[in-house]
């Protein structure tokens, strides 16, 4: 997903985003704008993946989820 379709999903600004992605370490925002752009990942199928979640690598990151059945 590129930037313009993450914004347009999200419901924020393309310099939102941009920001965001252009951050050195911790991404930092508005509670809600974060929120918005979490649930439109969520909704492509991206998995976050916090620092002290298990996962199967290491430290965290991002996977796609397994598409579920409902998901035509």
């Amino acid at each position: 997903m590129d930037q313009k379709t993450l914004a347009e999903k999200a419901g924020v600004s393309l310099p939102t985003i941009q920001r965001m992605e252009a951050s050195l370490g911790n991404v930092r925002g508005v509670v809600d704008t974060l929120t918005k752009i979490i649930n439109a990942l969520d909704a492509a199928g991206v998995e976050l993946i916090g620092e002290n979640t298990p996962s199967y690598g290491s430290g965290r990151g991002v996977r796609l989820k397994t598409p579920s059945s409902d998901q035509g």
